[in-house]
């Protein structure tokens, strides 16, 4: 059975946190000595508990004012570089969370853009009329990277580069390839003017 996702919040419950807080401890101190022994790394560990004035040290306080001042002697510029308190783990968090829902945005954006050129080619949006034009600038813009993607798989096929996009074609490869820019032409002039496009694909 999977175990439950534990919230990452404060326990506001004294013997519920108390028995959180110990067990955590020990689990903490046996991951250092697990780091320590199986990389064979100098590490050391100082937790204070709420109300304790004497902190849980790992591996043993003599131990522990060692590494420290070995710590202590480096140059600042090495003690800072990998160095990570509590704002800058918050910070790189919140940054990671940005970046995924800008990710995310991203991704529901093209769906949305996907989701409208669909209902164009099914001649669903007559004339475009509905879309505003940040809708019909989006939709022309897809509608570009698929004629594009598609003369660049024709030019494949056909074993010679790639026509130049949204050029004539004047002179360039075979009939086939030499009919993709103005196709492509057509669909983008389609589209700024708020033709059918679901005609032009039948029609095609």
């Amino acid at each position: 059975m999977a175990r439950k996702k534990v919230t990452l919040q404060y326990i506001p419950n004294d013997s519920t946190r108390r028995g959180t807080f110990k067990k955590r401890r020990r689990g903490l101190m046996k991951k250092a000595s697990e780091l320590a022994i199986l990389c064979d790394v100098r590490a050391c560990m100082l937790v204070y508990g709420e109300g304790e004035t004497v902190p849980e040290v790992f591996p043993s306080h003599d131990g522990a004012v060692k590494i420290l001042n070995i710590f202590k002697k480096m140059p600042e510029l090495e003690q800072c570089k990998k160095m990570m308190n509590q704002e800058g783990f918050l910070r790189q968090r919140i940054d990671k969370l940005r970046d995924q829902v800008h990710k995310f945005g991203r991704e529901c954006r093209e769906q949305e853009i996907r989701t409208l050129l669909l209902k164009a080619m099914c001649g669903n949006l007559p004339g475009l009329v509905s879309l505003n034009i940040e809708e019909l600038t989006s939709v022309g813009w897809k509608v570009e990277m698929l004629l594009k993607g598609i003369g660049d798989r024709i030019a494949k096929l056909h074993g010679q580069p790639s026509a130049p996009y949204m050029t004539d074609g004047m002179g360039m490869g075979s009939p086939a390839i030499n009919q993709a820019p103005s196709a492509q032409e057509g669909g983008l002039d389609m589209v700024r003017s708020g033709g059918d496009l679901g005609a032009l694909v039948c029609s095609g």
